[in-house]
């Protein structure tokens, strides 16, 4: 495969040189669902060295329309996105290193996970873990790609630390965002041109192409042929607590005990126990016994139901309760099975 980067050498501003750095590189990806999926592949096909992919979540159904990495198979079996994303990125190049994460990011994971990363890229779909993002990045001083869309519409911004605003000082001007691509909708055109105005920033980035980064919040409707950019240079606070004169990254201390939240618009509960008391598969195997319900084991999570809910326990403790978006009724359902 001496050539298969021709064509990108050929573009000058990469160049050989570039081409080098790409391979030489470690990005991290935080979602593997639409824009996680078709900035991986991408980011493979460019070269990249090596990709860490995070997410907490499996195939179904309702991702195949937009998700190009899944087929299927992947959704019948419910594999989680990540196993399904390293086969066929393998198949795609053999030689790339991959890194898989199947779970729930919180601060001391983001920290592990970007140890040695050149950048990182938002495929996320919540303000929690972009917060997550966000501090990490300046505290450890590289960029990360936000990227954004719900109906046929997107927005993409680099933010890169000592040049622009963070996205914590953004907070308080951007609006309230109610829809998600699960109450909404989202057409996968949308999805593919904010995926590709981030990878291409992240192939700025990563073959020292900084001068060429966006310095303007991108913001496109592909349905009604519209597109605005907007500046934020002005926005950034002294007294952030990312950005500001004395960062404290507070996103990145993790609470003890049991965690409990709300999916964004998946009417999903998920609980993530407290690491004095982990669950296993085997527990929730143990759990539908004693309630006489179905379940079934696969490699990744036991599934059940029970008390008219569907839920998925992972290998390593987390609880999903599909159908349910009162946490309180979680909490409850989730001392009922487990004590």
């Amino acid at each position: 495969m001496e050539n298969r980067y021709s064509r990108q050498v050929l573009f000058k501003p990469v160049g050989q040189l570039g081409q080098d750095k790409l391979s030489a590189s470690h990005v991290v990806i935080i979602g593997c669902g639409a824009l996680g999926s078709a900035i991986s592949e991408t980011l493979v096909r460019a070269g990249v060295g090596k990709l860490t992919i995070a997410d907490r979540d499996y195939v179904e159904a309702t991702n195949l329309q937009r998700q190009q990495l899944f087929v299927e198979q992947d959704a019948r079996k419910g594999v989680p996105k990540v196993v399904a994303a390293e086969r066929r990125l393998k198949d795609i190049r053999q030689d790339v290193d991959i890194v898989t994460v199947l779970d729930h990011i919180d601060g001391p994971l983001i920290e592990d996970i970007t140890k040695d990363a050149d950048l990182i890229m938002d495929a996320t779909d919540n303000f929690e873990t972009r917060l997550l993002m966000n501090d990490i990045a300046w505290k450890i001083g590289i960029p990360w790609v936000y990227g954004a869309c719900v109906g046929s519409s997107g927005t993409v911004f680099p933010f890169i630390p000592g040049k622009t605003a963070c996205f914590r000082c953004l907070l308080p001007v951007l609006p309230s965002v109610n829809e998600t691509c699960d109450t909404a909708g989202i057409i996968a055109p949308a999805v593919q041109i904010a995926a590709a105005h981030q990878s291409a920033e992240a192939l700025k980035w990563l073959t020292g192409n900084e001068e060429a980064m966006r310095t303007k919040v991108y913001h496109f409707d592909v349905w009604n042929n519209t597109h605005v950019e907007a500046g934020i240079s002005r926005m950034r606070s002294e007294v952030c607590e990312t950005c500001g004169k004395t960062p404290t990254y507070p996103t990145l201390h993790r609470a003890d005990g049991t965690g409990y939240a709300v999916l964004c618009g998946r009417d999903t509960v998920q609980i993530i126990p407290d690491s004095a008391r982990p669950l296993t598969i085997t527990d929730g195997e143990n759990v539908a016994k004693r309630l006489g319900t179905p379940y079934k084991v696969t490699p990744f999570f036991i599934e059940f139901h029970a008390s008219g809910y569907r839920c998925i326990l992972f290998g390593n403790g987390r609880l999903l309760i599909h159908g349910l978006k009162d946490m309180k009724v979680g909490r409850k359902l989730y001392h009922q099975f487990f004590g």
